[in-house]
C-alpha cells in the first residue's frame, strides 16, 4: 500500500534539502575540474608554442592560422581565438619560471612526477578562472612572483575578476608584509614570519570617505562604520572584539582603541590609531596593552602572545625601529593612507562565527 508523503515532514524536508546541496557540490567539483582540465591544456599549447619556436619556424602569422585550423578541426571548441592562442603562451612564459618540471603532453600529470613546490604552484595556477589568468598575465607579466602572490590570494580567498583588479590596483603586493616589526626578536620563527606577512604598510583607509579635517574618534568610527571594508584591508582571519576595549590595570582603567583576534595567527591583535606622527611614547602605550591582554584576555593553551600594531599618519623609520627595539612585546608600526582607490566587493575575506569556533575547539 503506498503512503502519501506529507510535504511538511520534517525528515522529508530534510533530505530534500541533502540532496539539493549534493547536487551543487558535484555541478562545483565538475566545474572546477573542466577548469583545470581546460588550464592544463592553455598551458601545454603554450609550452609547445615556446619550446617549438612556433613562430620562428613557420612565420608570424602561425597563431591566425592555428586558431582557424583548431576551430575547423573542433568546430565544438571553444576559447581558440587567435588572442586566447596568445594568453596561453604568455601563461606558459610567465609561471614556467617557477615550476621545476611538468609532465609532457599527454603524460600523466601527478604530485609522483612533480617536484613539491611545482606541484604546488601547478595546482593554484590550474584553480584560477581563465579570466583571472588573462588579468594576470596583463598586470603582472613583468613579476612571476607578484603573479604568484595574487594566484595564491585569489585561491584562498575566493576573490572574484573585478576584486582582483581591484587589489592589484590598491598595490597589495606592494605593502603586504611590509610593517616595521620586532616580531623576528619576539616571536619564535615561523610564527613571525606569518605574523609580517599579516601586516600592511601602508594601510589603505581609503574606503573611509575622509576628506576633510578628522580626529582619532571621526577615523576610529569611521572605520568601524565600514567594519567589511578595515577587516578585508586587515587581511584573512581578522575577527572584531571591540572598540575602545576596556581594561582594568590595577586602578587604572585603559581602553584599547581596537581589539582583533586573528585566527591564522590563534591571537589578540592589538590596534591602536594614530593621526599623527609616530612618538616614542606610544610603543609604551601599546606595549602596555598589550602585556595586560596576555594577563587578562589570554587562556593559556589555546591563544599564542597578544600581538601590537601602531598605526598612524607618519613615522620617522628610525625613529621607529628604536623604538621597537626597546620592546620586549612583538610590535609592528605601520602608516595609513586615505586616498587610494578601494575595492567595492569584498566578500570571502572575513571568517564566519563558525569558522571562529571551529579554530577555538582546536586548542
Amino acid at each position: 500500500m503506498n503512503k502519501p508523503i506529507n510535504i511538511l515532514d520534517k525528515d522529508y524536508q530534510k533530505w530534500v534539502r541533502e540532496l539539493c546541496n549534493r547536487y551543487r557540490h558535484s555541478q562545483i567539483k565538475s566545474a572546477l575540474r573542466v577548469n583545470q582540465e581546460m588550464l592544463q591544456f592553455y598551458w601545454e599549447l603554450g609550452r609547445d608554442i615556446v619550446e617549438m619556436k612556433v613562430e620562428s619556424r613557420w612565420g608570424d602569422k602561425v597563431m591566425s592560422r592555428l586558431s582557424a585550423d583548431l576551430r575547423d578541426a573542433m568546430p565544438g571548441m571553444t576559447g581558440l581565438t587567435q588572442r586566447n592562442i596568445y594568453y596561453c603562451k604568455q601563461l606558459y612564459l610567465l609561471f614556467s619560471p617557477l615550476i621545476d618540471f611538468l609532465p609532457q603532453a599527454g603524460a600523466k600529470s601527478s604530485e609522483e612526477n612533480l617536484p613539491q613546490l611545482g606541484a604546488q604552484i601547478q595546482s593554484e595556477i590550474f584553480c584560477m578562472p581563465w579570466g583571472h589568468c588573462k588579468l594576470l598575465i596583463d598586470k603582472c607579466s613583468d613579476d612571476v612572483n607578484k603573479a604568484m602572490f595574487y594566484v595564491h590570494q585569489t585561491v584562498e580567498n575566493g576573490w572574484s575578476r573585478s576584486m582582483l583588479l581591484n587589489f592589484i590596483g590598491t598595490d597589495m603586493y606592494e605593502r603586504q608584509g611590509k610593517a616595521l616589526t620586532n616580531f623576528k626578536a619576539t616571536l619564535p620563527e615561523v610564527t613571525s614570519e606569518l605574523a609580517q606577512e599579516l601586516t600592511k604598510d601602508p594601510y589603505n583607509f581609503a574606503f573611509t570617505g575622509i576628506t576633510k579635517p578628522y580626529n582619532e574618534r571621526i577615523l576610529k568610527d569611521a572605520l568601524l562604520n565600514n567594519i567589511t571594508h578595515f577587516l578585508t584591508e586587515l587581511g584573512t582571519g581578522f575577527a572584531y572584539v571591540g572598540k575602545e576595549y576596556r581594561l582594568q590595570v590595577g586602578e587604572t582603567e585603559n581602553f584599547i582603541d581596537l581589539l582583533f583576534y586573528n585566527l591564522n595567527l590563534s591571537c589578540y591583535v592589538v590596534i591602536e590609531v594614530k593621526i599623527g606622527k609616530f612618538e616614542f611614547s606610544d610603543i609604551g602605550q601599546l606595549g602596555g596593552y598589550v602585556v595586560a591582554c596576555n594577563h587578562q584576555l589570554r587562556k593559556e593553551g589555546r591563544d599564542n602572545p597578544t600581538i601590537g600594531l601602531l598605526i598612524c599618519k607618519e613615522k620617522d623609520r628610525v625613529q621607529a625601529q628604536y623604538a621597537l627595539e626597546s620592546s620586549s612585546q612583538p610590535l609592528g608600526i605601520s602608516e595609513y593612507d586615505l586616498e587610494k582607490f578601494y575595492p567595492e566587493k569584498v566578500e570571502g575575506t572575513i571568517p564566519t562565527i563558525e569558522e571562529i569556533e571551529a579554530k577555538l575547539s582546536e586548542r
